[in-house]
């Protein structure tokens, strides 16, 4: 029997790793329509070396398209500047070139009120002075910059709205899909805990 896909295969093959099976109808007598010789059963190995192959097809198509997609940035760069090396580019799927996102992102741990200019933050890993930062909870949001970074404070210009103790501070409120390519804004994040007493 034919080795038959059951799953998602390797996409840098050779040659082509589908095994298609021969299919035969049934013989029959032409007079009494009694069947002679049985044609191929349909089994469910079948089926499913049809439906992973269909799959992984498509998953190779959208490889190849993601590919062609890398080289067209890459040329239309090259071509605005000849002989430039230094071009980069973001295709959204997950490989970049010479660009990277920076995820920075921290919760204030206090409220904060309007015209506040210091904010005692979770972290202040990956945030440095004199960059933007994004303040947003499920209320608002607004765009500072950062004029000092202390241990557990971050200084900003005055805040022209309020927020609420949780609320995040961020390098980029972007939440990249990289299945579908795609940038879409990122989500106020809540969370369900369940408190259990502990005697």
């Amino acid at each position: 029997m034919a080795e038959f896909m059951t799953g998602e295969i390797p996409l840098n093959f050779k040659t082509n790793p589908y095994k298609r099976v021969e299919w035969e109808d049934d013989l029959t007598d032409p007079n009494t329509g009694e069947v002679l010789e049985e044609g191929t059963i349909f089994w469910a190995e079948y089926g499913n070396n049809l439906e992973w192959g269909l799959y992984n097809a498509y998953r190779f198509l959208i490889e190849q398209a993601r590919q062609m997609q890398r080289m067209q940035i890459q040329m239309e760069l090259d071509g605005r500047v000849p002989g430039n090396s230094g071009t980069f580019a973001d295709p959204l799927d997950g490989s970049t070139n010479k660009i990277s996102l920076d995820k920075a992102l921290t919760d204030i741990i206090e409220s904060a009120a309007i015209g506040t200019t210091t904010l005692t933050v979770a972290s202040v890993d990956g945030f440095t002075p004199f960059t933007q930062v994004t303040i947003f909870d499920d209320m608002a949001k607004e765009d500072v910059v950062i004029t000092e970074v202390g241990t557990n404070t971050i200084k900003v210009q005055a805040l022209k709205n309020t927020y609420k103790k949780g609320a995040k501070v961020a390098r980029s409120n972007v939440s990249i899909d990289t299945v579908n390519a795609e940038m879409g804004v990122g989500d106020w994040q809540t969370f369900s805990v369940d408190l259990v007493e502990v005697v």
